[in-house]
């Protein structure tokens, strides 16, 4: 007959080992002290997590939505629609290059378009492009442009963007003639 303690029979080579073991005389479950040491640590991780959540809003770069800035959405379309070396656009440049490199079997990847006010009218507008080499590799670029709303004018503040953007016609010629090249260079 069993009372407090549960019999276990061990055999080996006809021998019989008895183990005893006392047994769990509570009711249901924990006590009253682990429960409220599960709510203190549960709510220390939601209070973490709530610190952290806050921490992370207010370090995040300035960067605007261009949804809610009517001027930020004006300055991201004036650059994605400015005109593109070999494109009609610069958007259209972009995703004709994440296409491309698609059909050669290797991965590209376009990022975010951020939009960040600089001062006044002026707007510096960035996006990232990720591109895998031939031996696996990446590389990355940023390319950054400066759109001036109040002279409607797109300039590429970046050496990717620079490769991206056609240059500026100069100014209409003054009438004078062009200064003599130096000696011994190509033009004698």
């Amino acid at each position: 007959m069993q009372r407090d303690h549960e019999r276990f029979h061990f055999f080996s080579s006809n021998l019989v080992y008895t183990m005893s073991m006392p047994r769990n005389h509570s009711s249901s479950g924990s006590t009253p002290s682990s429960v409220s040491m599960v709510k203190i640590i549960s709510s220390a991780v939601v209070a973490i997590l709530v610190l952290g959540a806050l921490y992370y809003v207010w370090i995040k770069p300035p960067s605007m939505n261009p949804t809610v800035d009517p001027r930020a959405a004006e300055a991201l379309a004036l650059v994605q629609t400015h005109q593109a070396q070999g494109y009609p656009t610069i958007l259209q440049a972009m995703t004709e290059h994440v296409r491309s490199m698609g059909e050669r079997n290797r991965v590209a990847r376009l990022g975010e378009w951020r939009v960040k006010q600089v001062e006044g009218d002026l707007y510096e507008i960035r996006i990232q492009l990720r591109d895998q080499g031939v031996m696996g590799q990446w590389f990355e670029r940023e390319f950054i442009w400066h759109a001036d709303l109040s002279l409607k004018k797109v300039n590429a503040a970046s050496l990717p963007a620079d490769g991206v953007t056609p240059k500026e016609p100069d100014a209409a010629p003054s009438g004078l003639p062009a200064p003599p090249l130096p000696l011994g260079s190509a033009g004698y």
